[in-house]
């Protein structure tokens, strides 16, 4: 059984779609690849200033840090600091990218597979360094992901399309996938969906009409419904039972990702 650490850039996941996401299944998702989980770190930044200041502000963090916690995940908190420009503007700086780095690799000694939930480019060179040492790594993220990363990647992981991940629209029916076939003349195409954690778990004959699918409420041409396929857009829709195992989508729209921070504040400048 491998040897696996999780190491999550909870900033980038969570301005870049993985608000709200459900860590548990980051844990599935890794224990489905055959290992024995045993380092989960979760890294992100905290303002210890306003924590003191605010008590509605720290109520609501010592609460989400908790949450991250309860699902087995260390948690390595970088204080932010405050600056004031030239103009007299206060600025924030801080990212803990360095510690989730130098973490990953003094610990991928004891690893034979990391799984790094961030999409941010910066750990291209990070993600070499552990091959080098014969590690396999995956990468999980969500919107705004280097494409360099991406392809650097053995495998990777669009966080939306992770079963469970990320709470459904409405209710458990909702299902997201994306378009591998389309018939642009005809107005219909096929979707690919996750179906469990392991690469043979999907299933890539999901029907989709355009008449199923809708841009703000509103009926789509033929040529947008086509170029859903060409950029790679998540789709959201119900699946609906045809008989003798074929299914249909229904109900169907582009997925758009909620881009929020768990800890509001103003813009950061990077040092």
């Amino acid at each position: 059984m491998l040897k696996a650490g999780i190491f999550l850039d909870i900033e980038n996941l969570t301005r870049n779609g993985g608000w709200g996401m459900r860590y548990e299944a980051a844990m599935d998702l890794v224990a489905a690849q055959g290992t024995s989980i045993l380092r989960a770190n979760a890294y992100m930044t905290v303002d210890r200033q306003r924590m003191e200041e605010d008590e509605r502000y720290r109520a609501k963090i010592v609460s989400y840090h908790q949450v991250i916690r309860r699902t087995g995940f260390r948690l390595v908190l970088k204080p932010v600091k405050k600056y004031f420009d030239a103009e007299g503007n206060q600025r924030y700086a801080g990212s803990a990218d360095l510690e989730l780095a130098v973490e990953a690799l003094m610990q991928s000694d004891n690893l034979d597979y990391v799984l790094l939930g961030s999409g941010d480019g910066d750990f291209l060179r990070l993600v070499r360094a552990l091959q080098d040492r014969g590690k396999r790594v995956d990468v999980m993220a969500f919107s705004n992901c280097s494409d360099e990363l991406r392809d650097e990647a053995d495998n990777f992981y669009s966080g939306p399309l992770i079963p469970n991940l990320l709470p459904p629209r409405d209710d458990e029916g909702t299902h997201r996938g994306f378009m591998h076939h389309v018939d642009e003349e005809r107005g219909f195409g096929f979707l690919t969906i996750l179906t469990g954690f392991g690469k043979t778990d999907f299933r890539d004959d999901v029907f989709l009409h355009i008449n199923e699918f809708s841009e703000d409420g509103e009926p789509t041409t033929n040529a947008r419904f086509a170029g859903l396929r060409d950029r790679r857009s998540i789709i959201e829709f119900d699946l609906e039972e045809q008989g003798d195992g074929k299914v249909r989508a229904v109900d169907a729209v582009e997925y758009v990702p909620q881009r929020q921070a768990p800890t509001p504040r103003p813009v950061e400048v990077e040092v």
